[in-house]
């Protein structure tokens, strides 16, 4: 393996083509199975190898090469860095094609387990099995475990013994919970056969203390429902919010389903400095506190304010980075698509009285029009946030008619995030460039640009 290539993959050149390899890092030695091959590249995984990359370390996790979560542990942090940094310059570059100045270094993350502030666990009555205990006839996959769905296998879940992405209690609470359930003859979930009680289980620990704990079953059964969350709360009395949720769809996805509070006030507080957010079981908030406040005190210094601007928070969700740099603003403006959303932005900013943070729920594309600037003012400064498939055409040429004379881009996909910029390049230019690493032992990273209007 030669170099780094982006979404976690090694790269070599054989035969005059270009390979993409998972399971590799750059400097080993291995056979590769191709499951992809063109005219002048393939894609494929190492089966086996002669020689590791010097540069390796031991994954600390035991689930480590099956879990996919963690992809990167047996690669040293600051090795992973470099490649990060790396992907983000790359891809600025290679699909940008546009001129970027000198990238700032990455700033990494202070801690590289239990950075995490949610995590959601499976239940299921089926394990997936190990290479090694296939052909074992004691070994049988119907098994009832909680964990991780196995990577690329929807319907097998390898069950979790230690996790290392979020603090305790977690791992103590679901253990307990799959283990009170194995103990009752109570029926965990068949994610094909879409039928049992015992589903899933969000976990979400802030750094206030505060602990919030969501089950979620496949039915409901009161009596069974009720001795299950009576023994949670004698048994974790640190948790401060507990709730149930009862799905009975074909997916896991909790939108258009209620939890129901069993016991504290049904949200939990995170701080970010000193600005308060309430979070719901539904609520969308960054999942690495710490490194959010390093993420939005980016985006804050790069906005450049000074007390007189009107700042247009695209795509602004529950306002956190709206509210975070409200106290060197005029004006906040979000805009945000989810309804519910922007509910939870507006109590975001009551929390924190915040009075000049005002917030719309719709498409920028229909909202932003000549009477809502006439009402409401034109951008100063646009800051935008998008998920991960990036912006919409129709947004970026918004973002080229408003001609806000600062834009500040948070994107978690620098390849969406290039691609973008391409577009505003029409009428901007990339100033700053600075990555962030929210999420150590993977490929992910985040990156904030900011952007002049060209005069």
């Amino acid at each position: 393996m030669e170099d780094y290539a982006a979404e976690g993959k090694s790269l070599a050149h054989v035969e005059g083509k270009v390979v993409f390899i998972e399971n590799a890092v750059p400097g080993d030695i291995a056979d590769i199975k191709l499951f992809k091959s063109k005219k002048d590249w393939a894609a494929g995984f190492a089966i086996h190898h002669h020689q590791y990359a010097a540069q390796r370390v031991e994954p600390f996790c035991t689930h480590f090469g099956v879990c996919g979560g963690c992809q990167w542990q047996m690669l040293p942090y600051d090795h992973q860095l470099a490649y990060k940094q790396k992907q983000v310059e790359d891809q600025l570059k290679r699909i940008g094609k546009i001129s970027i100045p000198h990238l700032q270094p990455i700033i990494g993350s202070s801690s590289t387990k239990y950075y995490r502030n949610k995590l959601e666990y499976t239940f299921s009555n089926k394990r997936f099995l190990l290479l090694e205990e296939l052909h074992n006839p004691d070994i049988s996959p119907m098994q009832n475990v909680a964990g991780f769905h196995a990577k690329g296998i929807f319907d097998k879940i390898i069950d979790i013994e230690t996790c290392y992405l979020q603090n305790e209690p977690t791992n103590q609470i679901r253990l307990a919970v799959k283990n009170w359930a194995i103990d009752n003859g109570c029926s965990f979930y068949d994610i094909k056969l879409h039928q049992g009680w015992l589903r899933n289980m969000q976990v979400r620990i802030c750094t206030t203390g505060e602990i919030m704990v969501n089950i979620i079953f496949g039915f409901d059964d009161d009596e069974k429902r009720n001795q299950l969350l009576d023994y949670i709360m004698q048994h974790f009395p640190v948790i401060t919010t507990l709730l149930y949720t009862i799905n009975p769809k074909q997916n896991d996805s909790l939108h258009n389903l209620l939890p129901q509070v069993f016991f504290g006030k049904g949200y939990i507080i995170e701080k970010l400095e000193d600005f308060q957010f309430k979070i719901g079981p539904k609520s969308f908030f960054q999942t690495n506190t710490r490194q959010a406040e390093q993420l939005y005190q980016v985006t804050r210094d790069f906005a450049e304010l000074t007390g007189e601007e009107t700042v247009y928070d695209l795509y602004c969700g529950t306002g956190s980075i709206g509210i975070f740099v409200s106290r060197l603003a005029k004006k906040i403006i979000g805009v945000e698509l989810m309804e519910e959303a922007i509910g939870d932005a507006k109590q975001n900013a009551g929390l924190n009285a915040i009075h000049h943070a005002h917030f719309f729920a719709g498409d920028v594309i229909d909202i932003c029009n000549d009477e809502f600037f006439s009402q409401l003012g034109k951008p100063d400064v646009v800051i935008t946030d998008p998920p991960r498939a990036g912006m919409h055409e129709k947004l970026t040429k918004k973002i080229l008619d408003m001609e806000a004379p600062t834009v500040v881009y948070v994107s978690c996909n620098p390849a969406t995030q290039a691609r973008d910029l391409n577009l505003l390049n029409e009428k901007y230019v990339v100033t700053k460039v600075q990555p962030v690493d929210m999420f150590p032992h993977t490929h992910h990273i985040e990156n904030v640009v900011q952007l002049k209007l060209r005069n």
